[in-house]
């Protein structure tokens, strides 16, 4: 059969605000998406997997689930789902098979800590059939308050922490995929001694950073790092075999052990049949700390002593012992490595073996009156199952349950089974819940959904009871625009947060598989106008939050603790320079400027931000310009050669100071107004230096220069000296986007032919795809150049790339079954399966369309029009003003 997708034809835009059904998901096949579609419900996340019914991922702080849910089984068989229908209030999954049609759709309960399957298997065939159907249920559920960085922590046998690569391999065995998971294909370094950082997640401290094994330390600071530390001691006599008996790696010499040293030596992968022997001796009794390590990540295959008393860890688990070591004496230690777990000797005798994720002791479940009871010994977590229509059996099943329902189904005719899964603190009324939703399943579906279409209609009404503001209704009869804008609207919507700032409504970067509190400055910029028309009340809060911080210290925030995230980014000032001019301008709420918030004024946070590069110029790139450093990953992280003196954000500085200059004449600081609008010429005569022709850019540092073709600086610079740039670069510019960067109804981020390519191939930043708000800011650019015909071709074809839901932060290009060229959203790496950014695209519908860009070098806030109409291209109405 085929799983080809089916595309939404359903016209939209001509009436104004589409039905919400019109303009989510539509059904797309398991052969063409690559990440599979997410759950929101404004106070939790969630990504379904492979199979008709299990969820990974989910995160609704504080409660976070680990490994999956469980799988559907159908005559002893778990079938994997062949297509998927993504809408805000739940995914559909299909497979058709045998004369059976199973589908499923689950849901996470808008802003409920409830989730809920509908199964429905319907009889294609000509004959009454006999079926039996089965659902594994799992609820490893955990509580915590802390632990909610961008690698946020989630629940394993052994503890919290973050381990993306392992559970990635969990999720790869639904549906039928791979059997084995507990083994990291990466060659990874073997240290003796102190473990490092988990998180960081690479073997040399200056090696890269590649994220197909390996991420930065993006944690959240409000918890206590895991206590690293070594032995007393040594090791003797180590030896790693194959299999087949081939010596990996061979050190006979006794290397001495300290509490705070380490030795490095040579990588290797872990496969089965793998053996790692040494002899260990400790100097003393009592001791607690690790001997080995596998690499450093969360998953690494690590041994060690607590109390002098042996222990083994991979995976999410740890098997301790209560083998005892004598001090002074040397001991043969040996670990078997199998598919499925890793046995650790001492002496010649087993005394530790890991086990399945499924058998773990840390989760409890009972069977209660009909229903399945989980707890957490780890935390006060508790959650329960119950059903809309009794299963035949429901017995244990490791550390869950399995329900099993035996169906006659006649010819043409469906059954449907209903499940929920409740989750809190109190188990009563846990349970409680999960057997009143039951009771009332199909109602409980329903509500969720009128939930969500209610909000909706709230987006774009005046005075609604959800949002401090609203956006515009946009009228075209282009529906490629009318698509582009109102899936942004919606992905603006669905990345909505109303749980971990009370009062706040926090609007998430990305995710499910990252950040469930996080917010990225520059992802925010993105829809900066979109955001303070819809919730000019939650900015203005998040903005003084933000002033308060070590805002130059960090990328973000991790917003339930409210404490900063990260690395500290080279588009933070132009980010949040950007959001609060647009807040000012948008709203007219001038005072806002003289609020009081990290020690000083909104005002002097805005100058420190416009006027950042200042402090960044270098006499050995040319002391005009702001040098950015030599560490790439505080620009494009990605691409090597980005560093030092780059067009980009320097083009952005020419407009915040051009903007400041403006702001300073209002209030009658004429002097400041002079300076500041002359050295914004200067820079701009420096950035047009580094023009290197053909709509390329010059990268300066003080050790030489590269040339680079990429979308940052075409977009940032386009938007800021679109005057001053003669009508021959503006024609260059273009036509390398149009003839470089655009394809597959979407773009690369890097030329492909750019010397750098090849070592960029991330499908965000580099040049196997963009990120999700690229198109949006190229498309401003084209209009600012003189062409809004191009960036309205560009608008128009973004919808073709949302993979049946909407953008995710990195889209790549992938060439398809009839050979030609199209966009996805990427699961490779650690990309997510939305983010906030993708609602750029609407936000160049206002400002490259309708010409809405805010600017305090206007002179002064104006207030909106209640209506704007362009021709040729539609008309926006309840636009202004904003109240």
């Amino acid at each position: 059969m085929t799983t080809k997708t089916v595309a939404g034809a359903v016209g939209i835009g001509g009436t104004g605000v589409p039905d919400l059904d019109d303009v989510a998901g539509h059904w797309v096949g398991s052969d063409e998406i690559a990440h599979l579609p997410s759950l929101r419900n404004q106070q939790g996340q969630a990504h379904v997997n492979h199979d008709l019914t299990s969820l990974s991922w989910l995160a609704a702080p504080p409660f976070t689930f680990g490994y999956h849910t469980g799988e559907l089984h159908l005559n002893g068989t778990v079938p994997a789902a062949q297509r998927f229908l993504w809408k805000p209030w739940g995914v559909l999954r299909e497979h058709r098979g045998d004369g059976l049609l199973l589908t499923t759709d689950t849901r996470m309960a808008l802003s409920r800590d409830l989730l809920l399957w509908r199964i429905v298997v319907t009889n294609e065939s000509s004959e009454a059939r006999t079926v039996e159907v089965a659902q594994d249920l799992f609820a490893m559920v955990a509580h915590a308050e802390v632990g909610y960085g961008w690698l946020y922590d989630g629940p394993w046998n052994h503890g919290m922490h973050h381990d993306f690569m392992a559970l990635e391999r969990i999720r790869a065995t639904t549906g039928g995929g791979e059997r084995h998971y507990l083994l990291s294909p990466a060659p990874r370094r073997l240290r003796l001694g102190r473990p490092r950082v988990p998180g960081i997640q690479r073997d040399e401290d200056h090696g890269p950073m590649l994220l197909d094994d390996a991420l930065p330390a993006h944690v959240s600071h409000d918890k206590e790092p895991e206590r690293r530390v070594g032995v007393a001691g040594a090791v003797r006599r180590l030896r790693v075999a194959t299999a087949d008996r081939g010596v990996l790696l061979r050190a006979d010499e006794a290397i001495v052990l300290t509490p705070d040293g380490e030795a490095g030596l040579n990588a290797f992968a872990l496969s089965p049949g793998l053996g790692i022997g040494f002899e260990l001796r400790l100097d003393t009794t009592g001791q607690s700390g690790t001997v080995l390590t596998h690499g450093n990540h969360p998953d690494s295959l690590q041994i060690g002593v607590d109390d002098g008393r042996l222990w083994i860890g991979i995976t999410g688990e740890r098997e301790f012992t209560d083998a005892r070591l004598a001090a002074g004496e040397w001991h043969h230690v040996h670990v078997d490595v199998e598919d499925d777990d890793v046995v650790l000797r001492l002496d010649g005798i087993e005394i530790a073996r890991t086990r399945h994720w499924t058998g773990s002791r840390r989760w409890r479940s009972r069977i209660v009156g009909g229903t399945v009871a989980f707890e957490d010994s780890r935390s006060p977590a508790r959650a329960a199952h119950a059903f809309a229509g009794p299963p035949a059996e429901l017995r244990p099943e490791g550390a869950g349950a399995r329900a099993t329902w035996a169906l006659r189904i006649e010819p043409g005719r469906s059954v449907t089974i209903g499940i929920t899964c409740a989750y809190g603190t109190d188990a009563d009324a846990v349970s409680a819940e999960a057997r009143g939703a039951a009771a009332d399943f199909e109602a409980t579906m329903r509500a969720g959904e009128d939930g969500w279409r209610r909000l909706w209609a709230s987006v774009f009404t005046p005075g609604n009871r959800d949002f401090s503001g609203h956006l515009p209704t946009f009228t075209t009869e282009d529906p490629g625009l009318a698509r582009t804008y109102y899936m942004g609207a919606l992905q603006a919507l669905y990345m909505r947060n109303i749980r971990i700032r009370p009062g706040e409504p926090v609007f998430l970067t990305g995710g499910p598989r990252l950040g469930p509190t996080t917010t990225y400055f520059w992802d925010h910029c993105e829809w900066s106008r979109l955001y303070a028309l819809l919730e000019p009340a939650g900015l203005r809060s998040w903005l003084l939050r933000m002033l308060a911080g070590p805002y130059h210290d960090s990328f973000g925030v991790e917003n339930l603790s409210g404490g900063p995230l990260g690395n500290a980014y080279s588009s933070t000032d132009y980010a949040l320079f950007r959001l609060i001019e647009h807040y000012v301008c948008i709203t007219g709420d001038l005072a806002f400027l003289d609020e009081t918030t990290g020690g000083t004024t909104v005002l002097a946070h805005l100058e420190r931000l416009g006027l950042g590069w200042r402090g960044r110029r270098n006499p050995a790139t040319g002391g005009v310009l702001a040098d950015f450093g030599d560490d790439a990953w505080q620009l494009l992280e990605c691409v090597p050669t980005y560093t030092g003196v780059v067009a980009s954000f320097n083009g952005a500085y020419v407009g915040s100071t051009r903007s400041l200059a403006g702001l300073y004449r209002r209030l009658g600081r004429h002097e400041d107004a002079d300076r500041t609008g002359a050295e914004a010429r200067q820079l701009a005569d420096a950035v047009m230096d580094l023009y290197a022709g053909s709509g390329r850019w010059q990268v300066r540092r003080p050790d030489g220069t590269d040339t680079i073709g990429h979308c940052l600086d075409f977009g940032l610079v386009a938007a800021a000296l679109h005057r001053e740039l003669p009508d021959r670069i503006r024609r260059e510019m273009a036509d390398f986007v149009s003839d470089r960067l655009l394809v597959g109804g979407w773009m690369r981020a890097l030329s492909p032919d750019d010397p750098i390519a090849a070592a960029s191939d991330r499908p965000d930043h580099g040049a196997a795809g963009a990120f999700a708000a690229w198109p949006g800011v190229t498309a401003h650019g084209l209009a600012r150049l003189g062409h809004r015909d191009r960036a309205i071709a560009l608008l128009r074809g973004l919808p073709s790339a949302a993979s049946g839901g909407l953008w995710g932060q990195a889209m790549e290009i992938v060439t398809g079954a009839d050979g030609r060229y199209r966009a996805r959203v990427a699961e490779r790496g650690v990309a997510t399966r939305e983010c906030i950014a993708g609602a750029a695209g609407a936000e160049a519908v206002l400002s490259a369309l309708f010409d809405i860009n805010p600017t305090f070098a206007a002179g002064a806030p104006a207030r909106l029009p209640a209506a704007l109409s362009v021709e040729g291209v539609g008309t926006l109405t309840h636009l202004g003003p904003v109240a």
